[in-house]
């Protein structure tokens, strides 16, 4: 029976890149010369940490992440960006967590658009992620045609598709 995997998976390492490029840009660029600017990156808590002077200088780290995970073909959606807080040398800092995998409430909404379609295929939640399995492979391309359409607040990968 042919089937497909629904997933949100984050390469991590291609964030390090990311990251990287960033710092080397926001080092370069005069209106950071002399700022207390830093982006730091946590693998294993799967988060980031700005700090800046600003709120223009912490849009503009903010931006050029964004670009720069774009050119890696990452999106930019999953970064949850937390509040921005000031710390105690006058600075503020911005923590933003990684998401990776597919929440359980976000898999049940994924579950209940594919039910309403009311083709012949299943969906099942399996840890953080959907296999959705069905007899015609036109159905299944049919559900990530669907999926692909509709904003879930996290970009969706679809995997080891099996005929």
């Amino acid at each position: 029976m042919p089937s497909f995997d629904i997933v949100n998976k984050v390469n991590m390492q291609e964030i390090d890149n990311a990251v990287n490029i960033t710092k080397k840009v926001i080092g370069t660029r005069y209106d950071f010369r002399g700022s207390q600017t830093s982006i730091t990156l946590n693998k294993k808590e799967e988060s980031l940490h700005i700090v800046t002077e600003n709120d223009m200088k912490m849009k503009a780290v903010q931006d050029e992440l964004s670009k720069n995970l774009v050119k890696r073909k990452i999106d930019p959606k999953v970064l949850d960006l937390r509040d921005i807080e000031p710390t105690s040398k006058g600075l503020i800092k911005r923590d933003i967590i990684i998401q990776s995998g597919i929440e359980t409430e976000t898999a049940r909404k994924i579950v209940k658009m594919i039910k309403a379609l009311k083709l012949k295929v299943q969906a099942a939640i399996q840890d953080d992620q959907v296999r959705v399995s069905g007899k015609k492979i036109d159905d299944l391309q049919t559900v990530i045609s669907m999926l692909k359409e509709k904003d879930l607040g996290i970009p969706l990968q679809f995997i080891n598709m099996r005929s």
